[in-house]
């Protein structure tokens, strides 16, 4: 019985991205129950897209649901949201499951996280701003998302970052800007007007993250021009050493610290307390790991310039 345990924790762990940038909360909830849902909906023939719209629809509701100030909707409100983080995670886990990773399903799956948000604050906001607060609340809800899309662009980056160097380029998708262009610029409005603007999306999503994260850009461009064909152990071995200490950190930017603190505000009757921590607590905490890793990044790149085996061949 051990064994088949094991043998069960290995096919479920292969279905991550990878351990190391997983919580706490997705290894030993979010995670298994993805699986066995993943599992259900291959056997249902459902594509991962369609688990992300189910998940994005979970989500939009739960945001409407926390509009009320009844307890008992916020608590239906905060169970579709668990439910639509699960599906999120199913999502990715199907697709790895059933071999159908792409880059239009990571785009339709960070299209998807961005309208449950969206929902959670426009009806946060207007909770207040019906119930006859300050108009000022909806330049507070409008900062706080804005911070909130900073975040989270910032993380899923440096994540990408992560399983790119430290496990192989064959990890993640780890597209510059001007690769997303090139596709894009070949993609037509009126033959696929659905797949041109998931990608115009995308493509201002990638080039917001390289504006955030400049020397972790020049890395990525450095890494592809001298070792296209893999990253060689050596540099693997460095950047996990180095990053490794603040992907914790990272976490704590991730969707289930948001929840947890969302949760408990709900149940004290003060979730406008959300807006506030969004713009102090964790723009203080995102400003130090950029700093961070903005430093690190520049370290490896030094690193790569004094080793002989990082010979640039356009020179």
């Amino acid at each position: 019985m051990p064994a088949q345990l094991e043998q069960t924790a290995s096919v479920i762990e292969s279905t991550y991205k990878a351990r190391e940038v997983e919580g706490t909360a997705d290894i030993y909830f979010y995670r298994p129950l993805g699986f066995r849902l993943a599992q259900i909906f291959a056997k249902l023939r459902l594509t991962p897209t369609g688990v992300s719209f189910l998940g994005c629809l979970a989500g939009v509701i739960a945001g409407h649901l926390y509009y009320y100030r009844d307890l008992r909707v916020n608590i239906v409100g905060m169970a579709l949201h668990v439910l639509a983080n699960t599906l999120d995670n199913a999502d990715g886990q199907l697709a790895r499951l059933t071999n159908q990773q792409s880059r239009r399903g990571s785009i339709i799956d960070s299209v998807a996280d961005h309208f449950v948000f969206a929902s959670i604050y426009i009806h946060l906001a207007l909770r207040y701003f019906i119930g006859g607060a300050s108009p000022a609340v909806l330049i507070l809800a409008l900062g706080a998302g804005a911070s909130h899309a900073l975040q989270a662009a910032a993380v899923d980056y440096y994540r990408t970052a992560y399983l790119y160097f430290a496990k192989g380029r064959l990890s993640a998708n780890f597209d510059s800007s001007d690769d997303l262009r090139l596709t894009y610029q070949k993609l037509n409005w009126r033959q696929d007007p659905w797949n041109k603007l998931l990608h115009a999306l995308y493509l201002n999503f990638r080039r917001q993250q390289e504006i955030v994260a400049p020397c972790l850009k020049k890395l990525r461009d450095a890494a592809e021009r001298l070792f296209p064909q893999e990253i060689p152990s050596w540099l693997r071995m460095d950047y996990r050493y180095q990053a490794q200490p603040a992907v914790k950190w990272w976490g704590l930017l991730m969707t289930n610290t948001r929840m947890s603190i969302l949760f408990v505000l709900l149940f004290v009757k003060q979730p406008v307390w959300y807006f506030w921590i969004e713009l102090t607590v964790l723009n203080l905490l995102l400003t130090y790991l950029i700093l961070r890793q903005e430093k690190m990044a520049q370290s490896v790149l030094q690193t790569i310039a004094t080793r002989p085996d990082s010979i640039d061949p356009n020179r």
